[in-house]
Parts: C-alpha cells; structure tokens; sequence
C-alpha cells in the first residue's frame, strides 16, 4: 500500500522537525508528500525542502489571505520563474477566500486569475483554496479556462453542487480530516465516484492544540483514506491505489514524482 498526501505546508514545521515528520509519515505508508507555498517565499521554501527529501514534491503560488498589497506584475514574474523549475509539479496553493476581514476581493480574483494563467502557460495543474467563495471560484475557474490543465480544490467541505460542478469541469475534489468529523460531507462523499477523489492533510504546525502528538501531520492521511474506505464499503488498499492513480493522472507532466512513486517499495510488502 502506498498513499500520496497531495497538499500540506512542511515549510511551516521547524527544519529540525522535518525528519521525524517524514519518517512518521513513511511509516504510515505515505510514499509521496506534496507541500505548497503560500507566499514567495515559502514557495522557495518548498522547492528548497524537495531538494532535501526525495519523496516531497513542491507547489508554488500565493495563498489569497496572504495578499496584503496588489498583486503585481513583479508578484507574476517571480511565481512564473519559480513554477518554470524542473522541481515544481503545480500551481499552489492559490484561490479565493470570503471570509470576514480576508483581503480585498478585486486583488483575490486578479491573483487566482493570473496564477490561473502561469499555470495555463506552463500546463501545470492548479490545487486551490475556497472559503464563502463556492460560486466565485467556479466562475472564474470557468472564465480562465482552468479545466485545460485540471486539479483540484483541497480540503473540500462543499456539498454535493459543488462537487459535481467540480467533476463536471474535470477537477478531483481532496478530501481531508474534517471527512472525520463531519456527517453531512460524509455523505456528500458517499456520491463522489472515487476515481475523482484525492487525500490531503493540509499538514502545519498547530501550537494551539494541548500537546504536539495531536498536531496533524502526513501520516494522518491515512486516516483519512479509511473514513473513505468506511464510506465506501472498500478496503483502504484499494482507496491508496485509486486516489493515489488519480494524483498521478492530475500531475501529468509530474514525471519526477510518476518515476518516484513507481519505484517505491510497496510497504504492505515489507
């Protein structure tokens, strides 16, 4: 069995923290780890932690809360050169955020609409945000033509609307913890055809939580493929082997990861 962790934030984590991380997660059977930047900075992070582990694999883009000032032309050169490296397999994590006192919309959608467009130049797919902005990033995403390079919406906890209208673009809707806890999403996943679904942790340091062992890291995506298997009657081999698949086939042209992934040890084996 081998599962992928399509998005988290290891730049976030202490560097001396990231061994032990990666070997929890190892040891839980994640053979690939994917981890976006939110800022410029913590996309080269990312890039900089790929080059460190072989199985971590990196995304850049600005995160729409951390879009404090105008989105500048300056802003697109520097996501465009650091996408434009060999490492990089996406575009992330960029999107929409509604939320009270998030930044100002008209930057948020000139933002999400340029990385869109970074992402259509290089074909790479694009692994969004989406908080009280459902119908906005459905639109844009349409107006931007997205659906040519394809990706997924993460940490999904729409309804069944938003989901199909997902499928429907072509995009994989990434289910995380909250699958756990949450009925009404549990039985929205209940009707998303598997071959669609992929598994995240959204992984990043938590001090809010009492003690550090709660914190949720990779390894924890494993929990998440058995509230899937549960709710699909299946066994979590099967979910690993099929969400796994379907992140391969949204990272087409991640051939580093493909190779890296296919000559991994299966570790039910060992």
């Amino acid at each position: 069995m081998k599962l992928i962790d399509c998005h988290t934030h290891l730049h976030d984590f202490k560097e001396t923290e990231l061994p032990e991380v990666i070997l929890r997660a190892n040891r839980a059977k994640v053979a690939a780890i994917i981890t976006a930047g939110t800022t410029i900075e913590s996309s080269k992070k990312a890039i900089k932690i790929s080059k460190s582990y072989d199985h971590v694999f990196p995304g850049v883009g600005i995160h729409p809360n951390e879009l404090k000032e105008s989105f500048s032309e300056e802003s697109v050169t520097q996501i465009l050169e650091l996408a434009s490296l060999d490492e990089v397999i996406m575009i992330s994590e960029i999107g929409l955020d509604f939320m009270e006192n998030s930044p100002d919309r008209g930057i948020q959608y000139t933002a999400f609409r340029r990385q869109i467009g970074i992402a259509r130049e290089l074909s790479l797919p694009i692994v969004f945000h989406c908080r009280e902005a459902y119908e906005d990033t459905i639109r844009v995403l349409k107006e931007e033509r997205a659906f040519e390079v394809g990706g997924a919406m993460h940490y999904f906890q729409g309804d069944q609307l938003i989901a199909d209208q997902l499928i429907d673009l072509g995009f994989y809707v990434s289910l995380g913890r909250p699958l756990i806890r949450m009925p009404e999403l549990q039985k929205v996943t209940s009707n998303i055809p598997i071959n669609r679904i992929l598994i995240e942790t959204d992984s990043f340091p938590q001090p809010f939580k009492k003690y550090r062992q709660n914190w949720t890291e990779p390894r924890h995506v494993r929990d998440v493929a058995n509230e899937i298997a549960r709710i699909k009657n299946i066994g979590i081999e099967e979910v690993a082997t099929i969400t796994s698949h379907n992140t391969l086939q949204m990272l087409k042209t991640a051939l580093t990861l493909r190779s890296h992934f296919e000559s991994e040890p299966n570790y039910s084996e060992i």
